[in-house]
């Protein structure tokens, strides 16, 4: 453990430095319901005893609720205005250019493994898809021997230099898992215990992805199995002393029709109908290499408009339309969610619980749903759960969010 009791302010926060060692961890998708139901069949006893001793509350996270947003806002401690990721991809005016925001140039802030880091304490992060490592783990010195990051989908690819570990797969005892699979997520939880066990991190983030429960809801027995192998590895951390606080990055709900077909609102039709054809570009945040389990298909969008368009008449249009819970402006949208303004179009949509947004049918690959479509994106989505081993002092009337996880953990258990 780090020596100094200087507290550490990373964004304008201040952190307490960990007493012992602590985990954070987004259990991805994790909707309330599924650890619920694991613990009434029986095989969740360590979720179930944290539920009961430590803390077990209700977050919200940020809009859109989708990975990336959600978990740089929660390795930040800020929302996307301030640390600029709005979704898992955006469009780019300057360069007329739809891209990934998985590259730390369009971070704006500084996260807090990196400033727990700077300040001298050892930090570890492992998450189960590569595209969120180099977000994650923007701004780690592997040199100084205090740092470890990398990817369950390329643990085998991991060294020294670029993540300050090597031979990962021997380390962890497992080989590398198909990434739409449920090992991806048990590699996290087993390379946590292992660092947790010999390289004792100060403080150390996990972040799974949420393959089970687009395909799963609560209570069927595959999220049953999942989150039953989640609780034996939090065991092994609280055997370990570890102070452990779990939330998740958004939740998840049914989005399909009565006959398991997608309950899809395509926009690109509508917009077409409404201004002609090829003016308005639709932007599905929630795109990632990663569609094969959704499709694409998510509960968040955002529309650019040539100059001039009456963005007022087309918002009309939209919340008369069945399937969209909410039509903003970007000014709206920007205020309400706090999103960076230069990252959103000139129109924001999101739909209702079973519904999801999409561009035009002939542009989604919806070949690889083999289980009726669940996702997220939208408001329905927001609430999700916080769990701690420790219990948890929150200041009377606090409006809890997700990216209050660290200052919940270093903070406010005890």
């Amino acid at each position: 453990m780090a020596t100094s009791t200087e507290p550490v302010v990373v964004n304008g926060r201040t952190y307490r430095r960990p007493g012992a060692p602590t985990v954070v961890i987004c259990i991805d998708g994790s909707e309330p319901g599924y650890i619920e139901r694991t613990i009434e069949a029986g095989v969740a006893p360590t979720f179930a005893r944290f539920m009961k001793t430590g803390a077990n509350l209700i977050a919200e996270c940020v809009i859109p609720s989708f990975t990336n947003p959600n978990n740089l806002s929660i390795i930040t401690g800020r929302p996307p205005a301030v640390h600029g990721i709005a979704g898992n991809f955006f469009y780019d005016p300057a360069s007329g250019t739809e891209v990934m925001m998985n590259d730390p140039k369009f971070m704006r802030a500084p996260t807090i493994l990196a400033g727990f880091h700077g300040a001298g304490c050892k930090v570890a992060m492992v998450t189960a898809k590569d595209k969120l490592r180099l977000l994650l783990s923007n701004g780690l010195d592997y040199a100084s021997g205090r740092a470890i990051a990398f990817s369950s989908e390329r643990a085998d690819k991991a060294n020294k230099a670029d993540n300050g570990i090597e031979n990962v797969t021997r380390f962890v005892g497992m080989e590398v898992p198909d990434v739409y699979s449920a090992a991806l997520s048990e590699f996290v939880f087993a390379a946590g215990v292992k660092l947790a066990e010999t390289f004792r991190p100060d403080l150390m983030y996990l972040s799974t992805t949420d393959y089970i429960q687009h395909k799963c809801a609560p209570g069927s027995s595959i999220a049953n199995d999942f989150y039953a192998m989640i609780d034996g590895y939090l065991a092994r951390l609280d055997a370990l002393g570890c102070t452990i606080v779990a939330t998740a990055d958004h939740g998840m709900n049914d989005k399909h029709l009565a006959d398991k077909t997608p309950d899809v609102l395509y926009l690109e039709p509508l917009f077409e109908g409404w201004i002609g054809a090829e003016k308005a570009r639709v932007i599905l945040p929630i795109t990632d290499p990663y569609v094969v389990h959704h499709g694409a298909l998510g509960s968040f969008a955002t529309v650019y408009l040539p100059q001039g368009t009456n963005v007022a008449e087309l918002i009309l249009k939209l919340k008369s339309t069945p399937g969209a819970e909410r039509a903003l402006t970007r000014a709206e949208a920007c205020a309400e969610f706090e999103l960076p303004p230069d990252r959103i179009g000139d129109i924001v949509v999101i739909s209702t619980r079973n519904k999801t947004l999409g561009t035009a049918p002939a542009k989604h690959d919806l070949s690889g749903l083999t289980e009726p479509l669940r996702s997220h994106g939208g408001l329905t989505e927001q609430r999700v759960p916080m769990i701690s081993n420790r219990k948890i002092k929150l200041t009377p009337g606090h409006r809890l969010r997700t990216f209050d996880v660290f200052s919940v953990a270093l903070n406010d258990t005890y």
